[in-house]
């Protein structure tokens, strides 16, 4: 489906590569007459395209392709009202609690960030009869898993939906409608794309009406992707699931190998048997996916001093594309938390994150085995 959907379905001149419509604005045949389009804001046919993709990938009855990761989490939430409640993991990406707490300080809607994995803080914040129950999993980035379709089926006894982030596997590895999930969120910017060069988002529903609300808030809040970004991301969905297969199995390596280094204290990746997530893992997702963090022995100088010895990885934010990047969440992608809330949730100054990308095993290796040992004190 990712390798074949829409390829040769061009009407007017059989074009094997889908169509790219680069326009704002579609001409009427006549009077309340067009042919499917009118605004690309509201629609156009690449775009559509790529949602109609992601969505029989996720199994789901629809989708909406949004401007960033963020805006499709903010899509979501848009079907919140004041006092509602939303549910959302304690240890979420720093952008989505970040949105969260902006958006409650404002008084649109209420938020509880509880720990999911926590049977009683679950029960408890249940009981408050959320609207909406935020699901990440693994988690951004301790890799914690979360046991979708028992969550899905606790919020639906108490009338919320749910909807869970699998940026980290994308639909290659899990299908979060199938377990029962309401809705999928992905920052398309990550797997789905893969190459580390557009921003953009998606939002997946189960039930035809619900994609229904969200196309038409996303065309009266104008969030709708640009056509050129749908382009270049169905280009990359096209080889997703060879991509991830590959770098799941460098990461599957490459946790073995900082699972045994006397440098390392803890290593966080559901694939490895000695994970605690590493049972519901296996029964919900396909594959473990290619993102891991480990805990560094040492204080932040030896933090600093790996990440600036590192020459096949890449200091920066962002994950899933072809090459591997490192990242500092401290420092980083969950700066904005505050230390006393990546204490609270184990994000330590010594955690160090992961993004295995397509680099031959033995580069990769070498490399966390140099910048290792400088970061060694000497």
């Amino acid at each position: 489906m990712a390798a074949s959907n829409g390829v040769a379905a061009d009407r007017a001149f059989k074009a094997v590569a889908p169509p790219l419509y680069l326009t704002s604005t579609f001409a009427f045949e006549g009077y309340e007459r067009n042919l499917g389009h009118e605004y690309t804001r509201t629609s156009n046919p690449t775009r559509d395209l790529l949602a109609e993709t992601l969505a029989k990938l996720e199994g789901g009855a629809g989708a909406v392709v949004t401007s960033s990761g963020m805006a499709a989490v903010d899509l979501v939430l848009s079907t919140l009202r004041p006092r509602d409640l939303v549910v959302a993991p304690h240890d979420c990406y720093g952008g989505t609690q970040r949105l969260l707490a902006a958006r409650c300080d404002r008084e649109q809607f209420d938020v509880a960030f509880v720990d999911l994995g926590d049977e009683a803080a679950l029960a408890t914040a249940l009981r408050r009869k959320p609207k909406l129950v935020l699901i990440e999993t693994p988690s951004n980035p301790l890799m914690r898993v979360i046991d979708i379709r028992a969550v899905a089926e606790r919020a639906r006894e108490t009338g919320a939906k749910t909807a869970v982030d699998n940026t980290f596997l994308s639909p290659a590895l899990q299908q979060p409608i199938a377990l029962g999930a309401d809705f999928v969120i992905h920052s398309t910017t990550k797997y789905i794309n893969g190459h580390s060069d557009v921003v953009g988002g998606a939002v997946i529903a189960a039930a035809s009406a619900d994609a229904e609300v969200l196309r038409t808030w996303a065309n009266i809040a104008g969030t709708t992707g640009a056509p050129f970004d749908a382009h270049l991301t169905l280009r990359g969905l096209r080889t997703l699931f060879p991509r991830v297969e590959y770098q799941q199995a460098n990461a599957m390596i490459i946790a073995g190998f900082l699972a045994q280094h006397p440098l390392v204290a803890a290593v966080h990746y559901p694939g490895l048997e000695t994970d605690p997530g590493h049972a519901i893992a296996s029964a919900q997702q396909s594959g473990f996916g290619a993102m891991l963090s480990f805990e560094l022995k040492g204080d932040v100088d030896a933090v600093r001093r790996f990440v600036e010895a590192v020459e096949v990885f890449t200091l920066a934010e962002s994950l899933g594309g072809v090459e591997s990047l490192v990242a500092h969440p401290a420092t980083m992608t969950h700066s904005g938390m505050g230390a006393e809330s990546r204490r609270a949730v184990g994000i330590t100054d010594s955690l160090i994150r992961l993004s295995i990308g397509l680099e031959a095993q033995a580069d990769l290796l070498a490399d966390l085995d140099r910048a290792l040992a400088a970061a060694e004190v000497r």
